[in-house]
C-alpha cells in the first residue's frame, strides 16, 4: 500500500513541479528579454544626442559633434568592459567602507541562466548598464560644443566614464553608502544627468564661451543650422527613454513597467506644455529649441521618481521641468556660460530637481527629502571638482580649446578636413 501511495503521489506532483518550472522559466525569458530590448533603446539614443547637439550648432562644427558622439558609447562601454561594470558593482568587494569596491579587472560570467539574478542574466545586465555609461560624456559633449580640442574630449571621456560615474553610481546603485541610506534615483537623474551636468558644468567654466557669443554685456544668437535634425533627436530620446526607465524595472511586471512608462510620457508631455508656455512669456516667442529643451527637461525629472509616483505627479514634476529650464538657460547665458544645447539647464538642474522630487512626491515613505538633499550634495562634492581636476590638468599640459583660427573656420575643416554638408557654402557664423 505504501509502494502504491508513493507512486500515487510521484504522479500527481510531477506534472505540477513541471509546471512550475516552464512558468518560472517563461517568466525568467520575458524578463530578459525586455530588459535586452531596452537595451537597445537606450543604446539608440546615442543617436538622438548626435542629431539634438549637432541640430543646435552651427553647420561648420557639425561633422565635429557627429564624431564625437560615434566615439562616446565604444569609449564607454569598452571601458565599462574593463573596470567600470565592476567599479559600479563590487558587491561584497568594497575597499573604502561603502564608498569605492572593486571587483576585478573585466567581466567574466560568474554563473549562467536564472542562477545570477532570476530576472536576467549576467550579459544582459552588463549589456543594460553599459548603455548607460557614455550617456554621461554625452551631456558634456554639447555644453562644450564648436571650441573644445578632441582629443582633449576624449581623453576627459576616458577617464570620467571609466572611473568618476562608476564610482560614485555604486554609491546607490551598487549597494553602497546612499543606497543603505534609502536615497532613491530609479533610472539616473542623479547617477547618470547630474553626473553629467556637474562635469559640462566644470568644462563650461574652463573653457570659456565661444568667440562672439558674448559682446559687453549683449548675449549674440548663434542659432542651431538644422531645427529638424535637433527634433528628430529629440523624439528618438524620448522614444529612447522608454527603454531607460522601463528597463531600470529590470523586469518585465505589466504593472510597474507600464506606470513606469505612463509617467514617463506624462512628464515629457507636461515639460513640452510648460515650457512652450513660460518660452513664449518670457521671450514673446514660442521658442522651437526652447519647447525641444522642455521635453528633455521633463524626463530628466522624472526619471528618478518614475517607479514610485502617481501620474499626476509625474505631471506635476515634468510640468515644474518644462518651467523651470527656460529661466535656467536665461541664468546660464547672463553669467556668461556658454551652452550651446542647453545641457546644463535640461541634465543638471534638472536632474537636481527630479531627485529632490522623489522626496516630495513618492508613495514610497521611505524615501525622504533630506536623504535626497543628501545625495545631491554628495555627487555634486565629488564630480565637480573631479571633472574641474581632469579638465584643469589637460588644460594646463596640452590645452583645451582649438586656436581662434580653427574656431572661426569651423572645426569640420580644422580637426577632420572635412564638411558635413560639402558643396553647399556655409557662411562664416554658420
Amino acid at each position: 500500500m505504501k509502494i502504491l501511495a508513493l507512486l500515487f503521489l510521484s504522479v500527481a506532483v510531477l506534472p505540477l513541479a513541471a509546471t512550475e518550472t516552464a512558468d518560472t522559466v517563461a517568466v525568467f525569458t520575458a524578463d530578459n528579454l525586455w530588459i535586452m530590448i531596452a537595451g537597445m533603446l537606450v543604446f539608440m539614443m546615442h543617436l538622438g544626442f548626435a542629431a539634438v547637439e549637432s541640430g543646435l550648432s552651427r553647420a561648420k562644427n557639425c561633422t565635429n559633434i557627429l564624431f564625437k558622439n560615434t566615439l562616446v558609447p565604444p569609449i564607454g562601454i569598452l571601458t565599462y568592459a574593463l573596470c567600470g561594470f565592476s567599479l559600479m558593482y563590487p558587491g561584497s568587494n568594497w575597499v573604502v567602507g561603502h564608498v569605492l569596491g572593486f571587483q576585478g579587472l573585466g567581466i567574466a560570467d560568474p554563473g549562467s541562466g536564472m542562477a545570477y539574478n532570476g530576472h536576467y542574466t549576467y550579459w544582459t545586465d552588463f549589456f543594460f548598464q553599459a548603455m548607460f555609461a557614455a550617456t554621461a560624456a554625452t551631456i558634456v559633449s554639447g555644453a562644450v560644443a564648436e571650441r573644445i580640442k578632441l582629443n582633449v574630449f576624449l581623453i576627459f571621456t576616458l577617464i570620467y566614464v571609466s572611473i568618476v560615474y562608476p564610482v560614485v553610481g555604486s554609491w546607490g546603485w551598487g549597494g553602497g553608502w546612499l543606497a543603505e541610506l534609502h536615497f532613491h534615483d530609479f533610472a539616473g537623474s542623479t547617477f547618470v544627468h547630474s553626473v553629467g551636468g556637474w562635469a559640462a558644468l566644470a568644462g563650461v567654466i574652463l573653457i570659456g564661451p565661444r568667440l562672439g557669443k558674448y559682446v559687453g554685456n549683449h548675449s549674440m544668437p548663434f542659432m542651431g543650422h538644422s531645427m529638424p535634425l535637433a527634433t528628430i533627436g529629440v523624439f528618438l530620446l524620448w522614444f529612447g527613454w522608454f527603454g531607460f526607465n522601463g528597463g531600470s524595472v529590470f523586469s518585465a511586471a505589466p504593472d510597474q513597467v507600464s506606470l513606469v512608462l505612463v509617467t514617463t510620457t506624462l512628464g515629457a508631455c507636461a515639460g513640452i506644455i510648460a515650457a512652450m508656455l513660460t518660452a513664449w512669456t518670457l521671450l514673446k516667442k514660442p521658442d522651437l529649441s526652447m519647447t525641444l529643451n522642455g521635453c528633455l527637461a521633463g524626463l530628466v525629472g522624472v526619471t528618478a521618481a518614475a517607479d514610485c509616483i502617481t501620474p499626476a505627479a509625474a505631471v506635476i514634476i515634468g510640468a515644474v521641468s518644462g518651467l523651470i529650464v527656460i529661466p535656467a538657460v536665461l541664468f546660464f547665458d547672463r553669467r556668461h556660460l556658454d551652452d550651446p544645447v542647453g545641457a546644463l539647464s535640461v541634465h543638471l538642474v534638472c536632474g537636481i530637481w527630479g531627485t529632490l522630487a522623489v522626496g516630495l512626491f513618492s508613495t514610497n515613505p521611505e524615501y525622504s527629502f533630506k536623504i535626497q538633499l543628501l545625495g545631491v550634495i554628495a555627487v555634486g562634492v565629488v564630480t565637480f571638482p573631479s571633472a574641474f581636476l581632469i579638465f584643469y590638468l589637460l588644460k594646463r599640459t596640452i590645452g583645451i580649446r582649438v586656436s581662434e583660427e580653427e574656431e572661426l573656420r569651423g572645426l569640420d575643416l580644422g580637426e577632420h578636413g572635412m564638411e558635413a554638408y560639402a558643396g553647399f557654402q556655409i557662411f562664416s557664423n554658420q
